[in-house]
C-alpha cells in the first residue's frame, strides 16, 4: 500500500535541521532534488523555493508546505557556562525537558547538549517534578568542560546561535510516522513526492502548479509574498484532539482557523472530490492556528485559498501520524490538481 512512498527522502527531509531562521541547508536539499526531477525553480529574498510546473490550461494553482520548523536560540550564557535560550515557534517546553539538542555557532561550529529544567535532579532539588518548564527555568547544559561564561565563549558559542532538536524520526512497523516537526514536514514530502509522481508517471497537470516550500510560516510571515496564482492550497498539518474529528489515518480539511473562514468552494470542492473517490478524510475546525494561506491572505493576496493536510497528534510535542493519513493527502491533492475551476 505504501511502497511506491520514498520512505528514505522522508527520513532525508527531517533530519536536516531547519529551525524558522534557519531553513537554508533543507532549502538547498530540496532544490537539488527537484532540479534532478527536471523542474524549474526560482528563490524569493525570503529564502521560499517556488517549483513551477506546467499545466494544460492557464489557471495557476498555488500549493504550499512550509520547511520551517520549531527550536530554540541561544539567549545568554550564564556564570556556569549554561545556555539560556529563547523559543523559535511555540514549542511546547515541557516536551523538551530532558531533550538533546545541538547548538550552531556562526563560524559553523556545531556543539551538543540537553535541555534541562534547573531542578533536574530528584535527589537534590524539592520541586524536580513540579517545578515549572519555561523558558525563566530551564537552560541548555553542553557536552563540553564549561563551568564559566568566558569557556563557553571561547568555542565560539554567543547570543542568538541556533539550537536545534533531534527530531527521533521513527516510522513502526504499524506504519506511525513519529517524530518531531511533522507540522509540516510531512506536507514537504507530500509535496516532493506528488513532484516524483508527476514526473515517473510523465503526468501533466489540467491546472499550472507552483509549488512553494515557505521557510518563516511559523512565526507567521511564510507565504506573505505568494508568487502570482489563481488560488492557493495550503498543505499544514490537520489538528487532532478534543471536539475536532480527524484521526492520523485521514485527510484533515480545515474550514475554518483562528485567521477566519477557508474559501467555501475550494473547501467545498475539496470535501466532494474526498467524498466521491472514497478518500479517507475530516473536515474540523482548528481554534488555534493559523497557515501559509492565513499569510498570504493578511498581506492583501487577491486570491481563494484553503488548507488540508494529515491529521497530526500532539502538535509541537513529540508528534505522530500515520502513512495513510500521508497517503489520503497525496490523493486528495493530485485530485484537486485535476479539478475543473
Amino acid at each position: 500500500m505504501y511502497k511506491n512512498l520514498d520512505l528514505e527522502l522522508m527520513r532525508k527531509i527531517f533530519e536536516i535541521p531547519s529551525p524558522t531562521g534557519y531553513t537554508h541547508h533543507v532549502i538547498e536539499f530540496l532544490e537539488k532534488k527537484v532540479q534532478e526531477l527536471g523542474y524549474s525553480t526560482s528563490k524569493n529574498k525570503k529564502g521560499n523555493l517556488i517549483v513551477d510546473v506546467k499545466g494544460e490550461s492557464d489557471y495557476t494553482i498555488g500549493l504550499s508546505a512550509h520547511v520551517d520548523t520549531l527550536g530554540l536560540m541561544v539567549k545568554s550564557i550564564d556564570g556556569s557556562g549554561n545556555l539560556r535560550f529563547t523559543r523559535l515557534g511555540g514549542l511546547i517546553l515541557p516536551t523538551v525537558d530532558g531533550e538533546y539538542c545541538s547548538v550552531v555557532t556562526r563560524e559553523g561550529a556545531t556543539y551538543t547538549g540537553t535541555i534541562l529544567s534547573t531542578s533536574p535532579s530528584v535527589h537534590v532539588y524539592k520541586d524536580a517534578q513540579s517545578a515549572s518548564r519555561t523558558e525563566d527555568n530551564m537552560y541548555i547544559r553542553l557536552d563540553e568542560e564549561v563551568s564559566s561564561k568566558a569557556d563557553t565563549l571561547k568555542l565560539g558559542i554567543s547570543s542568538g546561535d541556533i539550537v536545534y532538536l533531534d527530531p527521533k524520526f521513527t516510522i513502526t512497523s504499524s506504519n506511525f510516522v513519529k517524530t518531531r516537526f511533522l507540522d509540516d514536514k510531512a506536507s514537504v514530502f507530500i509535496l516532493m513526492q506528488l513532484l516524483i509522481d508527476l514526473k515517473k508517471d510523465n503526468l501533466v497537470p489540467k491546472h499550472n502548479l507552483k509549488i512553494v516550500f515557505t521557510t518563516y510560516e511559523e512565526v507567521g510571515h511564510g507565504c506573505s509574498n505568494i508568487p502570482t496564482v489563481d488560488e492557493l492550497l495550503a498543505v499544514d498539518m490537520g489538528c487532532i484532539g478534543n471536539d475536532l474529528s480527524a484521526t492520523e489515518s485521514v485527510v484533515s480539511i480545515c474550514a475554518k482557523d483562528s485567521s477566519g473562514p477557508y474559501d467555501y468552494l475550494m473547501t467545498s470542492k475539496l470535501i466532494k472530490l474526498a467524498k466521491e473517490n472514497d478518500i479517507k478524510y475530516a473536515v474540523d475546525i482548528y481554534p488555534f492556528y493559523s497557515s501559509d494561506a492565513s499569510a498570504a491572505l493578511r498581506a492583501g493576496a487577491d486570491i481563494k485559498a484553503a488548507l488540508i493536510g494529515a491529521g497530526i497528534h500532539a502538535s509541537h510535542g513529540m508528534e505522530r501520524t500515520h502513512l495513510s493519513g500521508i497517503l489520503e493527502t497525496l490523493k486528495l491533492i493530485k485530485l484537486y490538481i485535476n479539478a475543473g475551476e
